[in-house]
C-alpha cells in the first residue's frame, strides 16, 4: 500500500469519526429535548389536573435544568395564577400576583425576546386593575412577533407565534368577561397560523363562551378534543358551559366523558359530585366526592378545593365537618377557619356567634396580607346579622331608663317602710336596665366594627356596587341615615339625570335630620329640572322640619311653590296639593290669620269632589280654626256665632262619615263651650309651666296638644300655658324641639307642670 493510500484511509477514518461524534451529539440532543418535552407535558398535565403543587415542583426542576428556557417560567407563572383561581377563598390574590409577577420577570430576564412572559405580566396587571401596564406588556409581546406573509418565515416559528397570539387574546379575559371585539380577531389570527394546536382551540372556546356564544364555544372545544383525543380538558369545559346555563342534567355526560378519557382525572369527579348534589342525587354525589378524595389523598390543597365545592354546593354542615377535621390534624391551615365562618353564616339555621368565632380565629392567626376582601365582607355581614335587634333594644332601653328614673324618684320620696318594700323590685329592675345597657353598648361597638369591615372591602374593591348597596341597606336599618346618603352618592353617575337616585340621597339626609344637606341635594335636581315637583315637596317638608313651631315661617313660601307647580295639573298632583293646602291652612291658623287659613281649607274641600278624605280634612281644619277664633271675640254673642260655624263644619264631617270619632268629640266640646258661654262661665281650662327636666329652665313655645285632636296651644316665653280643652279629653301631649315628647293623663286637676327630657 502506498503512502498516498494510507493517508487517504486515515483521512476517511478521521472523517467517519467526526461524523460519528456529530451524529452522536445530535442523537443525544434529540433524546434530551424529547425528555425535556415529555417532562413539560407531564407538568402541564398536572396543572390541568389541578395538582398545582406537583406541577409547580416539576416546573421548578425544569427551570433548574434549563435556566435559560423562558417558556418554563411562563408555565410556572401561569400555574401559580391558576392555583389562585382554583381556590380564591383560601388563596391570596396579592401573594399570588406577587409570586407570578416575579416568575414572569425571571422569564423575561432569561430571554427578553420571548413574548410569552410579557403576556404573563399583562395577565398579572389585569388582575391588579392596572390597565396601562397590561396594555404596555401586550404591546411589548407583540413587538417580538415579526409578521411575514410566508408562515414558514415567521419569527418566532409559526407554532410559537400562534400560541403567543392565543395567550395575548386570553389576557383580555377579566372577571369572567372579555371584550370579544379585541380578543376574537387575535384568536382567529392565531388559528389561521396554526390549526393543529388544541390549546389554541381551548382558548378560543373560552373567549366565545364569555361572549355568550355557546355554539361556537362548543365547536372549538370539540376541535380541541379531535386534535387531542386522550385529553379530558375539552370535555370538562363543555360540561362547564352547561353548568353556567344551569342545565345540570345535560352537564353530567361531558364530565363522565372526561372520566372515560382519563379515569384518574380528579377534577371531573369533584364537578360530578357537586352536580349530583345540586340535582338531589346524593348517593352518586358522595361516590364521586369519595373518588375525588381517593385520587387526591394527602393533598391538602385538593381537599381544600373539595371543601370549596361543598361550600358552593350549599352543603354547609359538611363544610364545617371537613374544616374541623382538617384543623384537628393541621392547625397551621388556619385559613380554613374562613370556610367554617362563611358556612355558619350561610346555613339555613345560621349561627352568627359561631360564625364570628371562626372569623375571629382567622383574623388572629393569618397575617394581614393573607386576609381576603371576602373575609372583611363576611365579617361585616356576620356582625350586622348578629346585632339585627339593636335598634329595637336601644328603643326599649330608652323607655326602661325613663321608667327607672321615675321609679327611683318615687323610691327616694317614699317612707322608710315603703322603701323596704320597694327595694328588691327596684334593685332587680336596675340590674335589668344595666344588663340591657351593656348589651346595647356592645352591639353598637360590633355594628361600628362591621361598618369598618365594609370600608376595608371598599378600599380593596372601590367599585363593588353590591357592597355599596349592602352598606346603604344596613346604614338605613340602623338609622344611620347620613352615612346611607353618603354611600348612595357613590352610585350617582353625574352624566345622567337620575332624579330618583338624587331623591333617595336627599330623603336619607332628611331622615338623618341633616336638613341643609338634604336641601342642597334637592336643589341639585331643580337645577337640572326646574319643574320637578317631588323635589319641591321634599324641600317644603325639609324647611318645615327646620321650623317646627312656625316661628320663622321657613316652609310657607316652599309650600306655596309646591302649589304653584302642582296646580298645573291638580288632578294628577292631588296628593301634593292636599299636603301643601293642609300645611298652609294650619300655618295661617297658627298666625291667627283666619282669612288665608280658611281659604286653603276651602280649597282642600273643593280640590276633588269625589275625595271624602280631602273634605274631612278641610272641614276639620275649618272647625278647628273657628274654635281658635272664639278667643278673639269680645262678646258672648260673637263667641256663640263662631262656635255655631265650628259645629257646622264638624257636622259636615259626620254627614260624610257618621262614625268619625274626632268630629264627634269636637262637637261635644263645641256644645259644652256654648253651654259655658251662655252661662257666662269660661269652658274647661288647664294651665301650667313647661321646664327642662335637668336644668329647670323654662321652655318657650312648647306644644301642648290634646292627643288625636287638633286642639293645641303653645307655651309663652316663660314656659307658661293656659289652655281650654275639649270635654272628655284624656291625654295631653307636650313636646318641644330637641326634647322627647311626653304624654300626660288628664285628671280632675287643672294644673299640669311638665318637665321634658332631651
Amino acid at each position: 500500500m502506498s503512502i498516498i493510500d494510507k493517508n487517504k484511509i486515515q483521512a476517511m477514518k478521521r472523517s467517519f469519526c467526526k461524523k460519528g461524534l456529530i451524529l452522536a451529539a445530535l442523537t443525544a440532543g434529540i433524546i434530551a429535548n424529547s425528555i425535556q418535552a415529555q417532562d413539560l407535558a407531564s407538568a402541564l398535565l398536572l396543572t390541568k389536573s389541578e395538582q398545582y403543587d406537583k406541577a409547580g415542583a416539576m416546573l421548578q426542576q425544569l427551570i433548574q435544568k434549563e435556566p435559560a428556557n423562558s417558556k418554563n417560567y411562563f408555565f410556572l407563572g401561569e400555574n401559580k395564577l391558576l392555583e389562585y383561581f382554583a381556590d380564591t377563598i383560601s388563596n391570596s390574590l396579592a401573594l399570588a400576583t406577587k409570586d407570578a409577577k416575579g416568575i414572569f420577570q425571571k422569564g423575561v430576564d432569561a430571554n427578553a425576546g420571548d413574548p410569552l412572559n410579557y403576556v404573563g405580566l399583562a395577565k398579572v396587571a389585569v388582575l391588579l386593575n392596572d390597565d396601562k401596564t397590561a396594555a404596555d406588556m401586550r404591546m411589548k409581546a407583540k413587538s417580538y412577533l415579526i409578521p411575514n406573509k410566508n408562515i414558514k418565515k415567521l419569527v418566532p416559528p409559526a407554532k410559537d407565534y400562534a400560541f403567543a397570539l392565543a395567550k395575548i387574546a386570553e389576557s383580555y379575559i377579566e372577571d369572567g368577561q372579555v371584550d370579544t371585539s379585541i380578543a376574537l380577531p387575535i384568536i382567529r389570527q392565531a388559528l389561521s397560523i396554526d390549526s393543529k394546536n388544541p390549546e389554541i382551540f381551548l382558548i378560543a372556546g373560552d373567549i366565545y363562551i364569555l361572549g355568550h356564544d355557546g355554539s361556537n364555544s362548543i365547536k372549538n372545544y370539540n376541535l380541541a378534543q379531535f386534535l387531542d383525543p386522550k385529553s379530558p380538558t375539552a370535555a370538562m369545559k363543555i360540561g362547564n358551559i352547561y353548568v353556567r346555563g344551569k342545565n345540570l342534567q345535560v352537564a353530567i355526560p361531558p364530565f363522565e366523558d372526561a372520566i372515560n378519557l382519563d379515569a384518574n382525572f380528579a377534577p371531573a369527579y369533584r364537578e360530578l359530585g357537586q352536580l349530583y348534589y345540586l340535582a338531589g342525587r346524593l348517593d352518586q354525589s358522595k361516590t364521586n366526592y369519595k373518588k375525588y378524595l381517593d385520587l387526591t389523598a394527602g393533598n391538602i390543597p385538593a381537599k381544600t378545593r373539595y371543601v370549596n365545592a361543598l361550600f358552593y354546593a350549599g352543603d354547609y354542615d359538611e363544610v364545617i365537618k371537613n374544616v374541623e377535621e382538617i384543623l384537628a390534624v393541621d392547625k397551621s391551615r388556619s385559613y380554613m377557619n374562613r370556610l367554617a365562618g362563611y358556612s355558619y353564616y350561610e346555613k339555613k339555621n345560621a349561627d352568627y356567634n359561631k360564625a364570628l368565632f371562626y372569623m375571629e380565629e382567622l383574623f388572629k392567626t393569618l397575617p394581614a396580607d393573607r386576609i381576603l376582601p371576602k373575609d372583611y365582607h363576611y365579617m361585616a355581614r356576620i356582625l350586622m346579622k348578629k346585632n339585627m335587634n339593636y335598634t329595637k333594644a336601644a328603643e326599649e332601653l330608652t323607655g326602661l331608663q325613663q321608667q327607672l328614673q321615675k321609679d327611683k324618684a318615687k323610691y327616694n320620696s317614699a317612707s322608710a317602710a315603703d322603701k323596704a318594700r320597694q327595694k328588691a323590685g327596684l334593685d332587680e329592675f336596675t340590674a335589668r336596665v344595666e344588663k340591657l345597657t351593656a348589651d346595647v353598648s356592645n352591639s353598637k361597638k360590633e355594628i361600628d366594627r362591621g361598618f369598618q369591615q365594609y370600608v376595608k372591602v371598599l378600599e380593596l374593591k372601590p367599585e363593588d356596587k353590591g357592597v355599596i348597596n349592602e352598606m346603604i341597606f344596613n346604614y338605613s336599618q340602623f338609622k344611620r341615615y347620613n352615612d346611607a346618603a353618603k354611600m348612595m352618592a357613590k352610585l350617582i353617575d353625574p352624566s345622567k339625570d337620575d332624579f330618583d337616585a338624587y331623591m333617595k340621597i336627599g330623603r336619607a339626609f332628611y331622615n338623618g335630620e341633616n336638613y341643609k344637606a338634604a336641601d342642597s341635594v334637592f336643589n341639585i335636581i331643580l337645577n337640572k329640572s326646574p319643574n320637578y315637583l317631588p323635589a319641591y315637596v321634599q324641600i317644603a317638608r325639609t324647611y318645615s322640619k327646620m321650623d317646627p313651631d312656625f316661628k320663622m315661617g321657613l316652609a310657607k313660601s316652599k309650600f306655596e311653590k309646591v302649589i304653584a307647580i302642582a296646580d298645573k295639573d291638580s288632578v294628577k298632583n292631588e296628593n301634593e296639593m292636599v299636603e301643601a293646602c293642609s300645611y298652609l291652612g294650619f300655618y295661617f291658623m297658627s298666625k291667627d290669620n283666619y282669612t288665608d287659613s280658611k281659604a286653603y281649607y276651602d280649597r282642600l274641600i273643593s280640590l276633588n269632589p269625589n275625595n271624602k278624605d280631602n273634605k274631612i280634612k278641610g272641614y276639620y281644619g275649618i272647625g278647628s280654626l273657628e274654635i281658635q277664633m272664639v278667643a278673639n271675640e269680645k262678646t258672648n254673642e260673637g263667641r256663640l256665632l263662631v262656635l255655631s260655624r265650628a259645629g257646622d263644619a264638624f257636622n259636615k264631617i259626620l254627614s260624610i262619615d257618621p262614625n268619625y270619632a274626632a268630629a264627634k268629640t269636637q262637637i261635644n266640646y263645641v256644645h259644652d263651650y256654648e253651654t259655658q258661654v251662655k252661662k257666662g262661665i269660661p269652658p274647661n281650662e288647664i294651665r301650667g309651666v313647661v321646664k327642662d327636666a335637668i336644668t329647670g329652665a323654662s321652655i318657650a313655645y312648647a306644644s301642648i296638644k290634646i292627643k288625636d285632636t287638633a286642639a293645641e296651644n303653645l307655651s309663652n316665653g316663660k314656659g307658661e300655658f293656659k289652655f281650654e280643652i275639649p270635654k272628655g279629653s284624656e291625654i295631653l301631649v307636650v313636646s318641644a324641639k330637641g326634647y322627647k315628647p311626653q304624654e300626660i293623663p288628664i285628671t280632675k286637676s287643672r294644673v299640669y307642670n311638665v318637665s321634658l327630657s332631651k
